[in-house]
């Protein structure tokens, strides 16, 4: 259980799409700045991970245990506190977001804790972002993520910052998770050398 704590929390979804590091990253800067975290990963997602990183989610979970700003819950678990809209989050990622995660938020169908917690979000007008990992995208998951941006939710695709002419994945791995907690309000800007300065040597 995560300890009390003044700050209310960030819950983190981690859902069957590709961008695992991303999720990864995502959570360990939370932590490092203190924000209290409630993660909640679903069977695929956690398949997901198996499949693209070289440290086992097991192995990360028990990692990020030991810091007391660390909750995890099962998605099964709907009788977790960030089932119920009476229990403060900061705001809520999902962290990579699948399409069927998009469509069942999109159409209110909340059988597991991300996607109920995601309800939850939209009912109490909570900071919602989703990132999405699929392409190309078809018109049904461009009608699914109209639905969710029309109701306040962010839409934030892992793109590549060209501009900051990136030499590696992990780059744009940093850039995104910046980009997330832009987004939930965790921060009022990106770090400097995120910045896009305008034309250079002109």
């Amino acid at each position: 259980m995560l300890e009390n704590t003044d700050t209310p929390p960030v819950v983190v979804g981690i859902t069957g799409a590709s961008g695992s590091v991303i999720a990864k990253r995502l959570v360990d800067k939370l932590l490092l700045l203190s924000y209290p975290v409630i993660l909640c990963a679903s069977s695929s997602g956690r398949l997901v991970w198996h499949e693209e990183m070289d440290i086992s989610f097991g192995e990360t979970v028990e990692d990020w245990s030991s810091n007391r700003h660390f909750s995890l819950y099962a998605p099964s678990d709907l009788r977790a506190p960030i089932a119920s809209g009476t229990f403060p989050v900061k705001g809520m990622v999902i962290v990579p977001c699948s399409m069927a995660t998009v469509a069942s938020i999109a159409h209110g169908m909340s059988d597991n804790l991300v996607r109920r917690a995601a309800d939850v979000c939209l009912k109490e007008k909570t900071p919602l972002v989703i990132v999405p990992r699929e392409t190309p995208l078809n018109t049904i998951h461009l009608q699914n993520m109209g639905i969710l941006s029309n109701l306040g939710v962010t839409v934030l695709p892992p793109e590549i910052p060209f501009y900051m002419k990136p030499e590696s994945i992990q780059d744009v791995v940093e850039f995104v998770a910046n980009r997330i907690m832009l987004a939930l309000g965790l921060t009022s800007h990106l770090p400097e050398e995120m910045q896009y300065k305008g034309p250079q040597g002109f």
